[in-house]
């Protein structure tokens, strides 16, 4: 039997420099610093390892920002990561990722979300059950056409040297994943998400989800530098505060890598750094209608191929 061999030093450097990447991406074109705050689990926590959370609040672009990077050891596989593999249930495991969330303060500019991370299942003598998960999504509060097809082609053109299929598999598993079941509307235009991913041998799944990881700046910087600085109104940033309820409704709920950390006692800091700042609820709020709001459910959260 052939054993794989799992470079962990590789993976983690690989994570490292795209939060580096990315944070020095945004930086720049906010004016402000990330904040820098490594962390470390004590010795006697369910959950043992360290990670580095980069912050950005109250910028000149971002409302708020975060850029998170953890890798963490436990002696037992949590729920939420051996849902879909009961093989590995039992088993001790590693995880190691980048995880992100940028909410703009403009509501023309949409909030993004991207993730790539690795889990190893380990137990004594036996093989270790290795994957790879992860991509990105777009949720605009006022969308853009132009916007939506950039986001989407970047996607495909990552993941086009993996395999002609994998676009299309993983946008309509972002399409799926991405939904609040008790609201029957996604997130937002969705984008692409994978998970549980080992088809491709170790070697070039870990190059697809580094694709993945390297893409998101040129899905996602060019839209925020050409709607940053669109005039809006205190009626459009209310929209936008009322419409960022989902996107807490969905982490608190949904969310995979949420339900994980909190299951397996990860840093709750860190964990809940996605949520934004600022955030309404009305009870039973529905838009006037032929308005943009009601443009962005009649037809931005309505399932389409944005590359036909």
């Amino acid at each position: 039997m052939t054993t794989t061999t799992i470079d962990i030093a590789l993976i983690k450097d690989y994570f490292l420099g795209l939060q580096n990447r990315i944070t020095s991406a945004l930086s720049e074109l906010d004016g402000k610093a990330f904040i820098v705050d490594e962390w470390q689990k004590p010795p006697d926590s369910k959950l043992r390892g360290s990670g580095r959370t980069c912050i950005l609040e109250n910028g000149n672009v971002l409302e708020k920002g975060g850029v998170g990077f953890s890798h963490v050891h436990g002696d037992q596989m949590p729920g939420a990561a051996s849902q879909n593999r009961p093989e590995v249930a039992g088993r001790g495991f590693e995880a190691m990722g980048v995880s992100l969330v940028f909410h703009p303060h403009n509501p023309k500019a949409p909030t993004t979300h991207m993730n790539v991370r690795c889990f190893i299942a380990q137990a004594p003598n036996q093989e270790p059950i290795w994957w790879f998960g992860g991509g990105f999504d777009l949720t605009p509060y006022y969308g853009y056409d132009e916007d939506c097809r950039h986001f989407h082609q970047t996607a495909k053109d990552a993941l086009d040297p993996f395999g002609a299929d994998l676009h299309h598999r993983f946008k309509q598993w972002c399409d799926d994943y991405f939904y609040l079941k008790h609201r029957e509307e996604p997130r937002g235009i969705g984008g692409i998400f994978f998970d549980d991913f080992n088809e491709l041998g170790f070697d070039k799944s870990f190059a697809m989800m580094r694709a993945v990881g390297d893409a998101f700046i040129n899905a996602y910087l060019p839209i925020l530098q050409r709607r940053y600085q669109e005039p809006y109104t205190p009626e459009e940033k209310d929209f936008q505060e009322y419409r960022r309820g989902r996107y807490v409704e969905y982490n608190l709920i949904f969310d995979r890598g949420t339900i994980f950390g909190l299951q397996s006692g990860g840093r709750s800091e860190s964990i809940l750094m996605s949520l934004p700042p600022i955030v309404k609820w009305r009870y039973n709020w529905h838009p006037t209608p032929n308005t943009p709001e009601a443009k962005l459910y009649d037809y931005y959260l309505q399932p389409r191929n944005w590359l036909a």
